[in-house]
């Protein structure tokens, strides 16, 4: 079962190549932290406030080609965590089939912020992550 979770929090820390991201359960208390890195917390950030780089960068640049191919991002689910490692998958969706995939979750999250695609986490990560 997967668990919709929204971004409760970002912090950035320019002095360090890890930034973290906190996912929080939409209807529920658990949260867990995910460490990103520098390129990625600030796609995120500059996505969530509405900023728009003068050329497209990466992420821009994927959302573009989903959007004009006519391919909808339907959610983004963080699927796994193996040896301390988040893993994600990007749904997908087009005439009425749907792609999953894998990405790492913050780039998942930068291009699903975007769309307003959902974010989930399985079920049985919150459990490994309240380990």
């Amino acid at each position: 079962m997967d668990v919709e979770v929204e971004l409760s929090r970002i912090i950035i820390n320019e002095t360090s190549d890890q930034q973290v991201i906190v996912l929080k359960e939409r209807h529920g208390e658990r949260s867990f932290p995910i460490v990103i890195g520098i390129v990625e917390i600030f796609a995120i950030d500059r996505r969530l406030k509405g900023i728009k780089p003068p050329r497209p960068m990466t992420h821009d640049l994927l959302e573009n080609v989903i959007e004009n191919i006519g391919v909808k991002i339907e959610k983004i689910v963080i699927d796994d965590l193996r040896n301390h490692t988040f893993y994600a998958k990007i749904h997908l969706s087009s005439n009425g089939q749907t792609v999953k995939i894998d990405s790492r979750p913050s780039d998942a999250i930068a291009l699903g912020v975007a769309s307003n695609a959902p974010i989930y986490v399985a079920e049985h990560v919150f459990e490994k992550t309240s380990q």
